[in-house]
């Protein structure tokens, strides 16, 4: 086996269907933080304390993707991190047959299936063009593997249900804050929404308050913050998914900063209304959970 000391610290995962299709995730952008934003990748991240890079793919590609997928080394790439600095990335590779866009993504923007002609129009991450251009010459599709059936609980099939965090912030003067996002999102472009974010591998509070220095450059503090709604929902038309919501309505009591765009691929704006006179189009849970916070209500479900 080879040792930790020399295994490459990045891993990364490619997977590929019967089709000869790629599963690619888009990237953030404009977040100097993060390798390659706003490019076209495949899951991955950094080994952590004692990990072998098997053990990091496996866990990052489970993280991001929520799928247990057996892998198998492909190559070895050299990239950059965001800071400039040269890095390595033990890429594996894998089969998987499933719906790109019924994965969770707590990370990123999107997952979507891309044939290897159409990726020359995307912007691609330079050492995932390479990888896959790799992968076109010597590797065969793998065959992919039966699907696990889903655990039976209680007599039904669990299903995978997104956690998702949102931010109401109401002044003084009673007017709520609401942003506009982007016509380019995967979800309500064009459509009024509270600031919002799913969650990765931390608690809902923690995810809440990055979210919003994130988006909107406000600072919150955990014990300044009450869960006032929660919406259970199940909406095609409007994420297209058929995956269960939960959605998780936070107040904060006070904060600190002025909302500004910090990420103005994913929000237009950000403007404060009256909640008798919201504005249109707006997300429709994002209505319901307002109507249930002014009503009194900490619970409500939609499109079940």
């Amino acid at each position: 086996m080879t040792a930790l000391s020399t295994e490459p610290p990045g891993t990364a995962a490619l997977l590929v269907n019967s089709r000869g299709e790629y599963l690619l995730h888009l990237r953030d952008a404009n977040k100097p933080w993060i390798c390659d934003p706003g490019t076209w990748s495949i899951p991955g991240g950094d080994r952590e304390g004692t990990e072998s890079c098997r053990q990091a793919v496996e866990r990052e590609l489970y993280e991001e993707t929520g799928l247990r997928v057996p892998v198998e080394p492909l190559t070895v790439v050299d990239t950059h991190g965001p800071d400039g600095g040269q890095s390595r990335i033990q890429v594996y590779v894998g089969a998987w047959e499933g719906d790109a866009g019924a994965l969770p993504c707590p990370e990123g923007i999107m997952f979507r299936w891309f044939d290897a002609e159409t990726t020359a129009w995307l912007t691609m991450c330079p050492w995932t063009a390479q990888v896959i251009a790799l992968h076109r010459r010597s590797a065969p599709v793998p065959a992919p593997r039966p699907a696990a059936k889903p655990p039976r609980v209680g007599g039904s099939r669990a299903r995978l249900n997104v956690l998702g965090v949102h931010l109401h912030l109401q002044r003084e003067d009673g007017r709520i804050l609401l942003g506009l996002r982007h016509p380019d999102v995967a979800f309500a472009g064009r459509t009024w929404h509270f600031l919002a974010g799913h969650c990765e591998t931390e608690g809902a509070l923690a995810c809440l308050i990055r979210e919003a220095e994130e988006e909107a450059g406000l600072t919150i503090r955990p014990e300044d913050v009450e869960l006032v709604h929660t919406v259970h929902m199940l909406d095609e038309n409007e994420n297209g998914d058929g995956l269960p919501r939960l959605g998780l309505v936070f107040r904060a009591r006070t904060w600190s900063g002025t909302p500004e765009v910090r990420e103005p691929d994913k929000c237009l704006e950000w403007a404060w209304f009256d909640p008798s006179r919201l504005p249109e189009p707006i997300v429709p849970y994002t209505r319901l959970a307002i109507d249930g916070i002014l009503g009194g209500r900490l619970y409500s479900e939609m499109g079940w």
